[in-house]
């Protein structure tokens, strides 16, 4: 097995996985928060790092029937949300290739002005 890599974001605001504060995301790639997830509330993400996706699954959500991939941050492991992979329904495009991160599951790096 290799050296994991481990993408660092230079910004002064970034989300994180709460168990192993591995960096996520950023909040300029923040598109809502809006969202509930099966955690409870979620966050939609332009791009995330330092995740996994597992294998494609069509789920019916509350927004319609969509083919999801979970994802899991890519150093400890933890399920962190999901990556649309597909909307079946035209007002739900949008959300192709955005990330869900759960609110329950990550923090903010630092406190934030």
């Amino acid at each position: 097995m290799g050296k994991l890599f481990q993408e660092y974001l230079n910004d002064h605001r970034v989300y994180v996985c709460s168990n192993c504060s591995a960096h996520l995301a950023t909040f300029d790639d923040l598109i809502s928060k809006s969202f509930q997830g099966r955690l409870g509330r979620a966050f939609l993400f332009k791009q995330v790092v330092n995740v996994e996706a597992g294998p494609v699954q069509e789920k019916m959500l509350l927004t319609g029937r969509h083919r999801i991939a979970d994802v899991h941050c890519s150093t400890c492991k933890t399920y962190v949300g999901w990556r649309y992979e597909q909307a079946f329904e035209q007002e739900q495009k949008y959300k192709e290739g955005k990330v869900i991160l759960e609110k329950a599951v990550i923090d903010k790096e630092t406190s934030w002005e």
